[in-house]
């Protein structure tokens, strides 16, 4: 059991370098004016919510201890960034707030996970 929880840890990994790579890289547009939420975006909030559902389930299924406070803020955070992303994924500009929110929730949701023992 042990493998397959550290290899959705793993997948969960790459969905939060997905969705904040895809910020990143659009730093500088964002500070344009012409940044916009890219597929890879979608991808990584959508692979980040499998998973960690899927982390939860194998987590309970292995008699560790979970935490449902932090999950269940953790899983907020992701459905906000998830409905910001999924509903302006096909507009060619978003608004700098908007985007930066997705950034700043992004990077809370990473030192919530981090630094919540």
């Amino acid at each position: 059991m042990d493998v397959l929880i550290h290899l959705f840890v793993g997948l969960h990994i790459i969905g939060i370098a997905s969705l904040l790579g895809g910020f990143l890289t659009q730093m500088k547009a964002m500070g344009d004016g012409t940044a916009r939420f890219s597929p890879a975006m979608l991808h990584g909030a959508l692979t980040m919510l499998i998973t960690g559902v899927a982390l939860v389930g194998l987590n309970q299924a292995d008699d560790n201890e979970v935490n449902n406070l932090k999950i269940g803020i953790k899983m907020a955070v992701l459905v906000v960034i998830l409905g910001l992303v999924y509903l302006k994924r096909d507009e060619e500009r978003v608004d700098k707030a908007m985007f930066g929110a997705v950034g700043a929730l992004t990077t809370a949701n990473i030192f919530i996970a981090v630094l919540w023992t």
